[in-house]
């Protein structure tokens, strides 16, 4: 079973005050691009992995999607999504992405934010998912970058001239890493970029669009804590097709 970090107690309340669990999607900078790698969801049969308090979901529905199965593994989180959703097209579960079990062919699109660095077998879980979308769905993701998550002691340092630098060292080391964030002993997976493209390849999807995600001018204009962001990628967005 896959670490269950987000029903600690001292994590879910660090994490219930990001701006993202605050504002929902618009409190997340990545949502724009995001967005505008989707596909039209009216009508289709959505499964959101690692679904979180439910904002993709309920704004899935609201663009038209037929129905949507949000899955988490965290009980915290699917209380709290169920609590702020009241849409009987809306199905919110508790699984475990690491054994994740889908019926075959009976989704339209596949949708995970900010999940899947936490899961071990990846290339099981691809598998799965693309087992369950019907032929010609779309696939769309967000990961931590391999590039944020691969120091063994992640964080900022300067150089002589005061530049932010980012340690990255083993980023061919592939594997567990144990950092410290929210809470203690946070466990999560490394991966390349080419180990993650190349799974979803291996499975049978064709890689649609890869973005190495960085906040817009703009963005930074209005948040100025978002400048580090373009010295070192934070997320990899991912949009692929069965």
């Amino acid at each position: 079973m896959a670490q269950n970090i987000y029903d600690k107690p001292e994590f879910f309340a660090g994490y219930s005050q990001l701006a993202r669990s605050v504002h929902g999607l618009d409190g997340a900078a990545e949502w724009p691009a995001i967005r505008a790698a989707l596909p039209d969801l009216s009508g289709l049969r959505v499964v959101d992995l690692g679904c979180g308090f439910g904002w993709f979901a309920r704004w899935a529905r609201e663009s038209g999607a037929a129905h949507v199965l949000g899955l988490d593994l965290s009980e915290n989180m699917i209380a709290r999504a169920r609590k702020d959703a009241d849409d009987a097209a809306i199905d919110y579960r508790i699984a475990d992405l690491d054994h994740l079990v889908l019926p075959e062919a009976s989704f339209d699109f596949a949708y995970s934010s900010l999940a899947f660095h936490y899961i071990e077998d990846f290339d099981r879980l691809v598998r799965t998912i693309h087992a369950s979308l019907l032929p010609g769905s779309q696939f769309v993701f967000t990961i931590e970058h391999p590039i944020y998550m691969a120091p063994t002691n992640p964080g900022w340092s300067s150089d002589a001239d005061g530049r932010r630098i980012w340690p990255l060292d083993r980023y061919s080391v592939e594997g567990e890493r144990v950092t410290d964030w929210l809470a203690k002993g946070v466990v999560k997976y490394h991966r390349t970029i080419g180990t993650t493209l190349n799974t979803l390849i291996k499975a049978g999807f064709s890689i649609r669009h890869v973005e190495e995600w960085r906040p817009t001018p703009e963005q930074i204009a209005a948040n100025p804590d978002l400048a580090e962001e373009v010295d070192r990628p934070m997320m990899l967005l991912v949009a692929a097709q069965r």
